[in-house]
C-alpha cells in the first residue's frame, strides 16, 4: 500500500474537516475571533471545528455552502489553511483582514481590493521562485470592486505587501538589517503600493499552484475600523460569484 499523505486523511490534520464540512466559497481573516463575526453574516451558520489557530464556521448564500476559516497570523499557517480546504472541496478563497497604510492619500477605514501582492516573505518561495507574481484571480476582483461600489465606500484597488515580520516594519530601525528594511519600504511606497499585510502573497500563489481562485480585501487599520463594512463587503461579492458562477455553469449546460 503506498504511504497516504496528510492531505489525503479523511478529517484534514491541522483544521480538523473533512469532505462535506466546507463549502467551495471560503473567507479567510486572521483572528479566530473574528469568524462567528464573520459567519453572522451568513445563513444558518454553524461551528465546524475549532483547533489551534484555525476556526471554521459554515453557513450558506442563496442556498449555497459557505464557510469561514481563520488563517492565524502569516503565511505559513494560512498556507495550510488553503492546502487543507483545498483538498475537501473549497475552491475560491477571499482573504479579509486588516492591513497597515502605505500612501499619503489613504484614510483609516479605506478599504483595499488587492489584486497583487509583494511576496517579501519566505514561505511562497517554498511553492514557486520570486520570478512568478502573486496575483489574484480577476473574477474574485471584480466581484469585490463591484460590492465596494455598490456599497459606496471608500476603497482602493492596487498591490499590498505581504511581510513576515510585524516588528521588522513598525520598529526596523532597531534591527540589525534597519537599512535595508528601511531602503526596502521606501521602494515599495515609491512604487504605489498601497498596504502591508501579512498573508495575501502566499494566499494567491497557493491557489495559483493549486489551480483555485483567491482575492483579498483588507481595511486601513486606524482609530476607526468599520468592520461591518468590510464584511459586508466580502460577503456581497461572494454572493455576486455564486450568481456568475451559476449563470455560468447553466450557459454552458444549455450549449
Amino acid at each position: 500500500m503506498s504511504e497516504q499523505t496528510l492531505l489525503d486523511q479523511p478529517v484534514q490534520h491541522h483544521i480538523r474537516c473533512g469532505v462535506g464540512d466546507v463549502g467551495r466559497y471560503v473567507l479567510l481573516p486572521g483572528d479566530p475571533g473574528r469568524v462567528p463575526v464573520m459567519a453572522g453574516f451568513l445563513d444558518d451558520a454553524r461551528l465546524v471545528s475549532k483547533n489551534r489557530e484555525y476556526t471554521v464556521y459554515t453557513g450558506s448564500l442563496l442556498g449555497q455552502p459557505v464557510s469561514v476559516c481563520s488563517t492565524g497570523i502569516g503565511c505559513p499557517s494560512t498556507a495550510i489553511a488553503v492546502e487543507e480546504l483545498a483538498a475537501i472541496g473549497a475552491d475560491t478563497f477571499i482573504r479579509v483582514g486588516t492591513s497597515g497604510r502605505m500612501q499619503p492619500f489613504m484614510e483609516p477605514g479605506d478599504l483595499i481590493i488587492t489584486w497583487g501582492a509583494v511576496r517579501d516573505e519566505y514561505t511562497s518561495q517554498q511553492y514557486l521562485p520570486l520570478s512568478f507574481p502573486a496575483v489574484a484571480n480577476v473574477d474574485v476582483t471584480l466581484a469585490l470592486r463591484a460590492a465596494a461600489r455598490a456599497r459606496g465606500l471608500r476603497h482602493h484597488v492596487g498591490v499590498s505587501h505581504s511581510k513576515d515580520s510585524f516588528f521588522g516594519q513598525h520598529e526596523p530601525g532597531r534591527m540589525p538589517v534597519s537599512r535595508e528594511l528601511q531602503d526596502r519600504w521606501n521602494a515599495w511606497v515609491q512604487a504605489g503600493v498601497l498596504c502591508s499585510e501579512m498573508e495575501a502573497s502566499t494566499l494567491f500563489v497557493v491557489a495559483s499552484f493549486l489551480r483555485k481562485r483567491a482575492g483579498g480585501i483588507m481595511i486601513a487599520a486606524g482609530t476607526h475600523n468599520p468592520l461591518g463594512d468590510l464584511i459586508g463587503t466580502a460577503v456581497d461579492a461572494v454572493r455576486l460569484l455564486i450568481q456568475d458562477d451559476r449563470a455560468r455553469q447553466a450557459a454552458e449546460s444549455s450549449s
